[in-house]
């Protein structure tokens, strides 16, 4: 056995990648691991990675091949890294692409597969769940129904079988539009930074058929909006946008308007107040979601089928609803953009992402954009907070269920709340919450604006409007405010209270503050201390820990 004592990684036989954090190359051997792996766990010193077969493929359809991973292993690890594994990876990331879906040369309603072997196509053909779908294609080849390509795909990738689709797409209503020199709003040149157009060219690729579906993964702040209008124009056909709620959707129209030869009587919102339909339409996943009952049918999905459209835009596509998923998997025909975050879903359906809407195509680390200076540079605190007035004593004879729920709105965190208004008053700071009541006693407590989720449309972007314009400098939000929201002078946020482990809240939180700007940016967790809230942090912290970042740990008072 070769020991290399200097090298940071241990590579365990069941797959599981140590990294030690301390090392001098950390970050470089970090990046190169999260290409591939999956960050488990980050104590301070040690973290676990996990490579798992839908990492390798997504690995495998950005580009990464077999030897990239195996030398890297090799490289860094103080052992030899298992045999088992390195056959692990080999096999695992060399199945992407085995099986083809193309169009068939006679037969417009089929799918003709191409397997890369005979051994290959014996057996795809023995998987039981896809069996029912195959057709005999003649003597040499199968086939599938056009209209069972996203089924196909989704049961294939459980059985561990990924399917590069190279059938290609319908061809959507044209819409030509250019992109501006000047944007509207503040009359400065309209630049497309290097990786987003790098993004969509991956994406897009050159219009191939292996082109038009995907995922880019971009960090909050790092222009993802941008990356969708280079795709749309790259393509020039109807586009509906998904967008995560009706804030969102006019911070696209006004995005598209601003950057676009698009007028306003071709971008139209379609939710729960307006409904226009156009060339380019932005709709809520919640409109599309929404039924009369569990009984009834969802009233608007038809919105998928009713235009011809040339590309959807999954914004947010980690938040995807299940409804959508089975939307999506007929729409297979259509060139589908994903954008996110993060791949992580809290649901488990990332394999669902992959079929569905398409492999990851591109990503870049949040350090790396902020190194460059096209995101903030963030600080992250976990502040600590204890009990006061029988508190603890409360917390200890309630019912588990009910744990998590008192820690989150332990009222001792109110005093630390105050230090850290005091300490930021004059830079512009947002304090996000889970839990109403909680939010609705800070709110007057500084006497500030509150935006939840019963906050009406209009009103909010009144609000959000002053505190872009920094008429406001404090400003209380719900969960309405996680996702898809330009606040780009935000650059303090303080976190009361969250949905338990999520890892994609804590991203798309701390995504609030990351616009650029000169003196950096604060991200402050309230957490009470030794209880279930501090357990569930940890696990918050998560994906950002993948990404570089570092959360300091503060005492609060009580």
């Amino acid at each position: 056995m070769h020991v290399r004592p200097d090298n940071p990684l241990i590579v365990q036989g069941d797959g599981k990648v140590l990294l030690e954090t301390k090392h001098a190359r950390y970050e470089e051997v970090r990046d190169f691991l999260s290409r591939f792996a999956e960050l488990e766990t980050s104590p301070e010193h040690l973290h676990t990675y996990r490579i798992h077969p839908l990492t390798l493929w997504n690995a495998a359809s950005s580009g990464m091949t077999r030897s990239e991973i195996v030398d890297g292993l090799r490289e860094w690890s103080k052992f030899d890294v298992p045999p088992d594994v390195l056959a692990q990876v080999g096999e695992t990331i060399e199945r992407y692409g085995l099986v083809k879906l193309v169009q068939h040369p006679d037969d417009r309603k089929l799918l003709r597969l191409e397997f890369s072997t005979a051994y290959v196509a014996k057996l795809v053909g023995q998987v039981k769940s896809v069996k029912e779908l195959l057709v005999e294609d003649g003597k040499r080849y199968l086939a599938i129904g056009g209209g069972h390509r996203g089924i196909f795909k989704q049961r294939m990738l459980a059985a561990g079988w990924p399917v590069e689709d190279l059938a290609g797409f319908i061809e959507g209503d044209p819409m030509p539009f250019t992109l501006r020199e000047t944007m509207v709003g503040n009359g400065k040149p309209f630049t497309i930074r290097d990786y987003q157009k790098t993004s969509a060219d991956r994406w897009f690729q050159d219009g191939r058929p292996a082109g038009g579906n995907g995922v880019i993964v971009l960090p909050c702040g790092a222009g993802k909006t941008i990356v969708a209008i280079v795709a749309m124009a790259k393509i020039g056909q109807k586009t509906l946008i998904l967008a995560t709620n009706g804030a969102a959707v006019n911070q696209w129209v006004r995005e598209i308007l601003d950057k676009t030869s698009l007028t306003a009587a071709q971008v139209g919102a379609y939710t729960g107040d307006e409904k226009n339909i156009r060339d380019v339409t932005v709709a809520t996943y919640q409109i599309l979601t929404w039924r009369a009952s569990r009984e009834s049918k969802f009233a608007h999905l038809h919105l998928f089928e009713d235009q011809n459209w040339g590309l959807i835009v999954y914004d947010e596509v980690h938040l995807l609803p299940a409804p959508v998923f089975g939307a999506t998997a007929e729409l297979q025909g259509r060139r589908r953009l994903g954008l996110t975050a993060t791949l992580v879903r809290e649901d488990g359906r990332e394999g669902d992402v992959f079929s569905l809407v398409g492999p990851k195509r591109f990503d870049m680390a949040w350090q790396t954009l902020e190194e460059s200076g096209f995101i903030a540079e963030a600080k992250c605190y976990e502040v600590r907070v204890g009990w006061k007035n029988g508190g603890a004593a409360a917390y200890e004879r309630a019912r588990e269920g009910e744990k998590f729920r008192l820690a989150a709105v332990n009222p001792a965190k109110l005093e630390v709340l105050d230090s850290l208004v005091k300490r930021h008053k004059e830079d512009n700071v947002l304090i996000i919450g889970t839990y109403l009541d909680q939010l609705h006693e800070i709110a007057r407590r500084y006497n500030a604006p509150l935006i939840t989720g019963e906050t009406p449309g209009p009103m909010r972007d009144v609000l959000f409007g002053k505190f872009r314009r920094s008429e406001i400098k404090l400003l209380v939000v719900s969960k309405v405010a996680n996702f898809s929201i330009d606040l780009p002078d935000a650059n303090v946020a303080m976190q009361v209270s969250g949905s338990f482990g999520s890892r994609q809240e804590e991203a798309q939180r701390l995504g609030r503050v990351l616009r650029p700007k000169k003196d950096g940016a604060h991200f402050y967790s309230l957490i009470t201390r030794e209880t279930k809230e501090q357990e569930f942090a940890m696990k918050r912290q998560l994906f950002l820990t993948e990404q570089g970042y570092r959360y300091y740990i503060q005492e609060g008072s009580a």
